[in-house]
């Protein structure tokens, strides 16, 4: 899985239109922009509004969330926009057209003040497969990375076990279940977040929390906009939904987390999908128009059977 996303022919390493080109996430919306900048606005008012605000976009595809959260602030708050330092974090090439207050890179900065998103990050992150065999044995899946062929291998290791009894238990369930353990997850943000010196990390992604783990798993692949095998070949994306909790449970005690859903918090932050007032169409067709687009664009990210239901742990660290 780490090569086939990540080596020099992974698929997050290829030249061309980026994640775009294969699916949709919340950043290829624009309200989903406005989202994050409102949350912005609530967190330079949480840090006292500093001399630097920093945004950090982890995962940032072709920057299509820190180009528009730019665009956005530009017209919303231009004392707030002078202010930040945008850092678009990806390890595909940068891609042309980039907003110049966009700095990329492939690591997060250290000492951050302000506002980490890592938006569908976590589910890329690598993670081994568990399964239960014939003989109610736990054992690590293996895959022939040319063709996606499995085959059961070796018992998960000490540390595994503990992560798989405490978040994810399948000792003594039916043949064929599965788990997805999320050591490699939970590291992965503990370290995103300890890049916080003051300020707000926030994971969005699939999600699903302890009580109702997916019985067979969620591994699955993604390619010119369709579900596919997950063949490690490095030609799709390779996804498996998140343990969110454990990830929370992973920071330090002093970091204080909360864990819901987008459609939840895309509320708290005024986006929904109220369409506007039909008398506005005789008034301001126009803005009517524009409104309609908006909340059309609202809608699909608060959808509670699509994107609405993503999950979003948002962790406070020094603030």
């Amino acid at each position: 899985m780490e090569r086939a996303l990540y080596g020099s022919q992974g698929f997050y390493r290829r030249p061309g239109g980026g994640p775009a080109t294969h699916f949709r996430t919340s950043a290829h919306n624009p309200v989903f922009a406005e989202a994050v900048g409102r949350l912005l606005l609530e967190v330079d008012a949480r840090l006292g509004a500093p001399e630097r605000l920093d945004f950090v976009d982890m995962a940032a595809g072709r920057g299509e969330l820190a180009a528009g959260l730019v665009e956005w602030l530009a017209a919303a708050d231009p004392e707030l926009a002078r202010r930040l330092r945008v850092v678009a974090v990806d390890l595909g090439p940068q891609p042309k057209g980039l907003p110049e207050a966009v700095t990329w890179a492939a690591e997060a900065p250290s000492g951050i003040v302000g506002l980490l998103i890592a938006n569908e990050w976590l589910d890329n992150v690598v993670c081994d497969v568990a399964e239960v065999d014939e003989d109610g044995t736990v054992r690590i899946v293996e895959v022939d990375p040319a063709t996606g062929t499995e085959r059961l291998g070796g018992e998960p290791d000490e540390a595994q076990q503990a992560w798989l009894a405490q978040w994810w238990p399948v000792v003594g369930a039916e043949l064929g279940t599965r788990a997805e353990l999320g050591l490699d997850r939970d590291e992965a943000w503990r370290s995103a977040v300890a890049k916080l010196a003051r300020g707000v990390a926030v994971a969005v992604d699939y999600a699903h929390t302890a009580g109702a783990r997916p019985a067979f798993g969620t591994l699955t692949g993604y390619r010119d906009g369709h579900q596919v095998p997950p063949v490690p070949d490095g030609s799709c994306d390779i996804t498996a939904h998140v343990a969110l909790d454990a990830c929370a449970a992973a920071l330090p005690p002093d970091v204080e987390t909360t864990l819901t859903t987008q459609r939840d918090y895309l509320k708290l932050l005024g986006i929904s999908g109220s369409r506007p007032d039909l008398s506005q169409a005789s008034t301001d067709p126009l803005g009517y128009l524009r409104g309609l687009s908006r909340a059309s664009a609202a809608a699909e990210l608060t959808e509670p059977a699509g994107l609405g239901a993503f999950g979003w742990l948002l962790a406070y660290s020094g603030c």
